[in-house]
């Protein structure tokens, strides 16, 4: 009787204390949200424990989809900006505020975001107005949307307007497998500053994590490409164009103190664009002397 008894209340506790382990894990759980406490950075397509890395830096580059390199991921029906706000459209990915990805960005901002201003805009030469004409594109219906407040249609940018990027990428060294990583954590959309007559400036439409464009938009996707020119039975998908580094842009910032630009640490511009070269050019150097020394 006596043994039954202490079974019962060591049953008792066990169950206790694995409610009260699971609550804290679970709070801790909601409290850490992607990035839980686990030693893993859960916005990296293919995570790494913090144990195994020796170097990190983030880096902030600038890409221009207008280059003759870039150009693949921005073929006509298949500019990766369209698919991407496609996707936001039809709730496939969903924005977020800025590249820490802590704060989601709402349907409604972001329609404001990709809305052509009220002023009139250039646009190679030509008004704005002709984007009111029919037009086959890869939005199809989608290139006006109403406000329901004051039920006027409102013009929203084309995918060939939008043409800037800015991507976001961990690179560290992974000891277990002796070899830098380039961890793509965020893309976001720029509007150039031509599209912002308002401001004159460039503005950020919305960033989104790498690792839910991958998982919910790029992989398997054949409307995911990187257009093949050479060959247009082979063209790539977006995920492999970007894991194979084909994406070629400008340093503009690295994790620092002071959470600066390069452009703001220079005078101006000249050395600014000659500082962002000689670090990726270091970067690539202090690669090859861990294998060296």
């Amino acid at each position: 009787m006596k043994k039954s008894t202490k079974s019962i209340l060591w049953a008792g506790l066990s169950v206790s204390l694995f409610s009260s382990l699971f609550i804290t894990s679970f709070s801790n759980a909601q409290e850490y949200g992607n990035y839980a406490n686990d030693g893993y950075n859960h916005s990296s397509v293919r995570p790494v424990h913090e144990s195994h890395i020796m170097y990190q830096k983030s880096l902030w580059h600038r890409i221009s989809l207008k280059e003759k390199q870039n150009r693949p991921f921005f073929a006509t029906g298949n500019e990766i900006t369209g698919t991407i706000i496609n996707a936001v459209k039809l709730g496939i990915v969903r924005p977020y505020q800025n590249d820490s990805l802590a704060t989601r960005m709402s349907e409604e901002d972001f329609l404001s975001n990709i809305k052509i201003p009220s002023d009139e805009i250039q646009y190679d030469g030509i008004e704005a107005d002709i984007f009111n004409q029919e037009n086959d594109n890869t939005w199809g219906d989608e290139g006006t949307w109403e406000d329901e407040e004051t039920g006027v249609t409102a013009q929203e940018f084309y995918a060939n307007q939008l043409y800037t990027l800015e991507i976001k990428t961990n690179v560290f060294f992974d000891k277990k497998r002796s070899r830098m990583i380039n961890d793509i954590q965020t893309i976001s959309i720029i509007l150039p500053a031509e599209m912002n007559p308002q401001t004159g400036l460039e503005k950020t439409i919305a960033t989104f994590s790498y690792k839910e464009l991958v998982q919910n938009l790029f992989r398997d996707n054949p409307s995911a490409i990187y257009y093949n020119e050479r060959n247009n039975q082979a063209h790539r998908n977006l995920e492999e164009a970007f894991d194979l580094m084909l994406a070629n842009g400008t340093l503009i910032k690295y994790g620092n103190g002071k959470d600066e630009h390069i452009m703001d640490m220079y005078d101006n511009q000249h050395e600014a664009l000659l500082a962002s070269q000689n670090y990726d050019a270091n970067s690539i150097e202090y690669e090859s002397n861990l294998w060296e020394n």
